[in-house]
């Protein structure tokens, strides 16, 4: 049987690197323990009335976020506030499977498209690698707005 498992991410702001990957993967910011969310309540609202009310100082309300997958295929991810600047190229990395299933230039349009989108919520785009056959499709490596490497594949 395997194993669940979740990605954590050191960040400056997790909440708002949760909200990046939210909107990237199409994920799901949960609620607080034991609170029933409204359809299209903001969990982000929810979190910042739970802790005041559970009486987490300020400072501290930003230390971790966390995101899952609405479907239950994905990990969860967690990202937790850490002090320390990203020094060096990530040793793993979030792949984001845009393009499935799609060779030469439809694939990469797919992968253009999704990296304007992407762009669009704050990623940097880092470059772009053409496909090299036979087991070289192509990908589009990018930043999330921490510096995080991720590629579009």
């Amino acid at each position: 049987m395997s194993r669940e498992f979740q990605v954590t991410v050191d960040a400056h702001d997790p909440r708002a690197l949760s909200v990046f990957w939210r909107d990237a993967l199409d994920y799901a910011i949960p609620g607080p323990p034991g609170a029933e969310l409204a359809e299209g309540a903001d969990p982000l609202a929810a979190w910042d009335e739970f802790l005041e009310r559970v009486g987490v100082p300020e400072e501290q309300r930003n230390a971790r976020s966390a995101l899952e997958d609405p479907d239950g295929r994905g990990p969860r991810l967690f990202f937790q506030r850490v002090p320390e600047d990203k020094v060096a190229k990530n040793r793993l990395h979030l792949d984001i499977r845009a393009a499935p299933g799609l060779q030469g230039e439809e694939r990469m349009a797919a992968l253009e498209a999704e990296c304007d989108r992407l762009v669009g919520l704050g990623a940097t785009r880092v470059s772009r690698h053409e496909p090299e056959p036979p087991f070289g499709g192509g990908h589009i490596v990018m930043a999330d707005p921490d510096g995080n490497e991720f590629c579009l594949d």
